[in-house]
């Protein structure tokens, strides 16, 4: 029985976790289809708030790569269902995720969000997209200062939402300074009072 999960449980995974007692409770989970394989609201909507992830892809010999894609929050756009999609910044020049794409389109985008202590496994296979200022202008971050040199898209095969366990909880610089600059605003106001309050006395 074929299952969405299988792009992940290869026979030797199912084997591994058969030898350590848990291949029962994700063959139940492939009896009901395994792991959803469209962008489903609860998923757009995280990925809307995220404003990072790491893309994993490999060469035609199956080597390992992962690189970082940064950008104001949504800047993964969801274009339909089974698709997202984002603009791709000038960087070192290495180009080594545009060359293993050329080799190997399997890719696999894992989304951490630190704050919410929630991550989210998104396998399927990208390309590239060369001289389409038109899909580019669609997926650029409004305001942003960058220069994008292209666009890659990446058409979802399936997406699974880790435990957060283990996930240590952290906060965005800018976050952290706009909570401090509201209790800030909060002492002020009270010292001005306590200050008023002295005076009448």
């Amino acid at each position: 029985m074929h299952s969405s999960s299988d792009i992940a449980f290869t026979p030797s995974v199912k084997a591994i976790q058969r030898e350590r007692g848990s291949r029962n409770q994700y063959a139940r989970m492939e009896e009901k289809g395994g792991w959803p394989t469209t962008v489903t609201p609860e998923l757009a909507a995280f990925l809307q708030e995220a404003d990072s992830f790491y893309l994993g892809t490999a060469s035609s010999e199956g080597q390992p790569y992962i690189q970082h894609r940064g950008g104001p929050a949504g800047f993964l756009r969801v274009l339909d269902d089974k698709t997202l999609g984002f603009a791709d910044y000038r960087g070192n020049r290495q180009y080594i995720t545009s060359g293993n794409l050329r080799d190997n389109p399997r890719a696999f985008i894992f989304v951490m969000d630190y704050a919410s202590r929630r991550r989210v496994k998104i396998w399927g296979r990208a390309k590239v997209v060369e001289a389409d200022a038109d899909l580019v202008g669609r997926l650029f971050p409004d305001g942003y200062r960058a220069k994008a040199e292209q666009a890659i898209v990446f058409e979802v095969e399936a997406w699974d939402v880790n435990c957060p366990q283990h996930i240590p909880q952290k906060f965005a610089a800018a976050d952290v300074a706009a909570q401090a600059a509201r209790y800030e605003a909060r002492i002020a106001e009270l010292e001005a009072k306590l200050a008023a309050l002295g005076q009448e006395a």
